[in-house]
């Protein structure tokens, strides 16, 4: 079973996450936030990924320390879900249309860290939902999963399509970046022998 369960807590945010990577897509995401549940909500559905998420935070402040700690959580979650990476398809990548919108999402789950993020939005928050919080959950997850991860919106007209068309392609992308290939199920997708980084 490749599943993890990771609990986070600081003097800002109290964070339970708990992944089954072979999932069907079943998710119980509870942060306090009802975009941000919306978000992660379509990350398992697409990425088949079960995910139960309580998060506890500071929002009399705001909603940073939130959403950053929880894709820190998701991110090492996945990080020990994968263990050695061993049998994984590695790259992938998706384009999601979202009506008027276009975003595109292309991984390397390679144990190398990093985020390239050409996604501008028109407006500054969605609701009470502050867009400059996309980038920080993605660079949060990205970082601590030990993904290689390039995010683009290429055509947009609303902030709500462009930021689930983010989520959603990240999500396809990563069930497939993610996926056991038959042809090499005990092998390290490396020349290297190794995803360590």
């Amino acid at each position: 079973m490749r599943s993890a369960t990771i609990d986070r807590k600081t003097n800002e945010t109290d964070i339970s996450v708990s992944i089954e990577l072979d999932g069907s897509g079943q998710y119980d995401i509870k942060t306090g936030i009802g975009f941000f549940d919306h978000m992660l909500e379509q990350l398992s559905r697409h990425s088949l990924i079960d995910i139960k998420i309580r998060a506890e935070g500071d929002l009399h402040i705001d909603m940073h320390h939130t959403v950053e700690d929880t894709g820190i959580a998701l991110g090492l979650a996945l990080k020990q879900a994968l263990g050695d990476r061993r049998g994984i398809t590695r790259y992938a990548q998706s384009y999601i249309p979202m009506d008027e919108c276009l975003s595109r999402a292309a991984i390397d789950v390679s144990g190398r860290p990093w985020l390239v993020w050409h996604v501008d939005f028109p407006g500054p928050a969605i609701g009470q939902f502050d867009t400059e919080l996309v980038r920080e959950w993605f660079q949060a997850f990205a970082q601590n999963a030990g993904i290689t991860l390039h995010v683009e919106n290429l055509y947009a007209g609303n902030n709500h399509h462009i930021a689930e068309s983010c989520f959603k392609a990240l999500a396809r992308a990563l069930r497939s970046a993610i996926e056991i290939d038959p042809r090499q199920e005990n092998q390290v997708p490396s020349t290297k022998g190794t995803l360590a980084g």
